[in-house]
């Protein structure tokens, strides 16, 4: 089930890495042909990138990508002991190593096939009417996907301590509407017909051409009615609370009633639409298109959520597709790597349990609650200092950082896997089904019920951060306490240039275009004043155009040029700067007067900076960067560092810039947080 995922995160990647015999700064990950001045994310990166080519499997190979391969080699290892030994049927133990030998099964996978699909397939082809077709979309919604809409429980926006129903736009195979939309993604609309005819005739469908057209037809009309992702982001325009009778009213063209009996959802009073007029169309799809076409539309969600689990086929045809076309990447993982990521996604908290025991220094537990506790203080000077914002607003402000909730390493409570029923002698899918189903069951049983604060939105094997508003809370998952992020043998400067900074990102979430809209206790609530919420508007509008102006590729032949979208990513940009500024006001608490030697070669203001653009060090396709351009709300690696330090005079200070292609006219600076 999709969920409102509102908690901003630094990024997603996974990995386990100690602190021993790492530099604090390896100086051969620098390129000092390039001046700080002319461009600092070369100079502080350029040699890392020599050093890491793009592997073939990969669309951007990162430090962070470094630290994922090593920690896909520890769990791989954990996973292949336990599928030595003879686990005690329903174990966590038992359940991880037959997800985990399914995966690794190719003689049986290959000899199912697409056979597995058979049952799906046929509940699909025997709908007949709107009941048949509202108990279909519940089967899949429970199991698979979310074709036509999503439907799931969070905490409601209004009142954070309650959960309640939400719906949502979901529903395109190429999942940003834009693919069906502008002429410069015309070769990835051939390039999904060709993926959908090969599909359907794989599953061994019938008028495989014509299913195409009709489910590229269908999508093409839903994505002319989506949102973009950028009026997505405003979370204000995303909730439509509706009463059940009203809802029911006017959508009134599909069997509700039906479907919620199906899915096993329990009676509502209240359903909020994020996307009302959308909804109206999918209200309007289900009666007016053919009963043909909204079957070809669901096989096509059904037989792509299957990749993977159905042959390797079918797989094939997936990557090609979704992975070679959409982001140039030139080879499939291995099946190890791919077999593992099936347990650790859907036991991932009985596999942090395993991985928290043996990786997780409890020291860095205790070392990293005094960093936030520093960057604290430093983000509630900041606010103090702040010339354009009222002593309303600042306390209200200064009331929300103090009672921030701050988790960190692994939960108090693990999550009990003890009703997911994992059976080796059922086909890999039917398994992953059922995994799908109790997830789905688990969301779904909250409605009504007080929301848990103790529960966590990352496994602890996560090397990534984030910061939810709903319940103000900053979470800094165990494995993200290594190099480059934490480095307990660092000098301050690079631990706060690194980890600090990340600290102070999550922060900063809790103020930004989004984050600002709620309050101390996790409700969306105005408590600004008009005239300070309009100077942040203003400010960030300067943020939104700064970034705008950034060619991300040049324009070719085939498809003008890509520009960074300021809008889409200005959550995150805020942050980025945010994170900087309070992370380097830390620093300088805690050195003080005692200012430091330089260490090779390099004061402790300039290590901080250095550390924190180590983060972003990659090699990315030209594909990979037009696609996370489009869909991200993270900038590339390359702007987090250039275009967010460029607004910095410490930065400037730092390595004595005047000039240079780095350097920004104090005029044409802005300063948020």
């Amino acid at each position: 089930m999709k969920k409102l995922l509102l908690f901003a995160a630094l990024i997603t990647m996974v990995s386990c890495n100690n602190n021993q015999n790492t530099p604090a700064i390896d100086l051969t990950n620098l390129d000092t042909t390039v001046a700080p001045s002319e461009d600092f994310y070369q100079y502080a990166t350029g040699g890392w990138q020599e050093k890491n080519p793009l592997k073939p499997e990969f669309a951007r190979y990162g430090s962070f990508d470094v630290l994922r391969e090593n920690n896909e080699k520890r769990i791989n290892e954990l996973f292949s002991a336990m599928a030595k030994t003879k686990a005690e049927n329903g174990s966590v133990e038992q359940k991880i190593s037959d997800l985990y030998k399914m995966g690794l099964d190719s003689v049986r996978l290959n000899a199912e096939g697409l056979s597995v699909l058979a049952e799906d397939l046929k509940a699909i082809n025997a709908i007949t009417d709107g009941e048949s077709l509202a108990k279909v979309v519940a089967d899949i919604h429970f199991t698979s996907g979310n074709p036509l809409f999503g439907l799931y429980v969070t905490s409601d926006l209004m009142n954070s301590n309650i959960n309640t129903l939400y719906i949502s736009q979901s529903g395109l195979g190429m999942g940003n509407r834009d693919y069906y939309l502008d002429e410069e993604h015309a070769s990835k609309r051939e390039g999904y017909l060709a993926y959908l005819e090969q599909i359907f005739t794989l599953a061994g469908e019938e008028n495989a051409k014509a299913q195409t057209e009709q489910v590229m037809a269908m999508e093409t009309v839903m994505a002319k009615r989506f949102r973009s992702n950028v009026e997505l982001r405003d979370i204000f325009k995303a909730y439509n609370p509706m009463s059940k009778s009203d809802f029911y009213s006017r959508y009134n063209n599909f069997d509700w009633e039906a479907y919620r009996t199906q899915i096993g959802l329990g009676d509502f009073e209240q359903i909020i639409v994020e996307q009302p007029e959308v909804i109206d169309l999918v209200n309007q799809l289900v009666k007016n298109e053919p009963i043909e076409t909204l079957k070809s539309y669901l096989k096509a969600h059904l037989i792509t959520s299957a990749a993977g689990y159905a042959g390797d086929e079918l797989y094939v045809a997936s990557f090609d597709f979704f992975s070679r076309q959409m982001t140039g990447v030139e080879q499939m993982k291995p099946r190890w790597k791919r077999a593992l990521a099936v347990p650790n996604a859907i036991l991932s908290e009985a596999v942090g349990e395993i991985y928290v025991a043996k990786y997780f220094p409890e020291e860095d537990k205790v070392r990293m609650m005094e960093l936030v506790k520093n960057l604290q203080v430093a983000l509630g000077q900041h606010i103090d200092a702040l010339e354009w914002m009222s002593d309303e607003t600042k306390q209200k402000a200064q009331e929300k950082l103090s009672t921030f909730t701050v988790k960190i390493g692994y939960p108090d409570k693990w999550k009990d896997y003890s009703t997911l029923e994992i059976d080796p002698t059922l086909s890999y899918w039917e398994n992953i089904k059922r995994a799908s189903a109790w997830s789905t069951a688990d969301n779904l049983a909250r409605l009504g019920k007080e929301v848990d604060r103790e529960e966590w939105f990352m496994s602890p094997q996560t090397v990534n951060a984030y910061y939810n508003p709903t319940t103000n809370e900053i979470c800094f998952p165990a494995a993200i306490l290594q190099p480059p992020f934490y480095n307990s043998t660092a000098d301050d400067a690079v631990n706060y240039g690194a980890i600090g900074v990340v600290i102070g990102h999550e922060m900063t979430h809790g103020f930004d275009d989004q984050g600002r809209n709620f309050d101390k206790d996790g409700n969306m609530i105005n408590w600004w004043t008009e005239a300070d919420a309009e100077a942040f508007q203003k400010k960030s509008q300067v943020l939104v155009e700064q970034f705008n102006k950034i060619e991300v590729l040049p324009a070719t032949e085939e498809s003008p040029a890509v520009m960074a979208d300021g809008a889409l990513s200005l959550g995150e940009n805020i942050a980025d700067q945010g994170g900087l500024r309070v992370a380097y006001t830390a620093l300088k608490n805690a050195i003080g007067e005692n200012t430091p030697a330089p260490i090779d070669g390099f004061t402790a203001e300039q290590r901080f900076y250095i550390a924190y653009a180590a983060l972003w060090g990659q090699n990315i396709r030209d594909a990979e960067k037009a696609r996370l351009t489009k869909v991200d709300v993270h900038s590339l690696g390359e702007n987090r560092v250039n275009a967010t330090v460029k607004n910095l005079q410490s930065f400037y200070d730092a390595f004595g810039i005047t000039e240079g292609k780095m350097f920004l006219p104090e005029e044409e600076r802005v300063i948020i947080w």
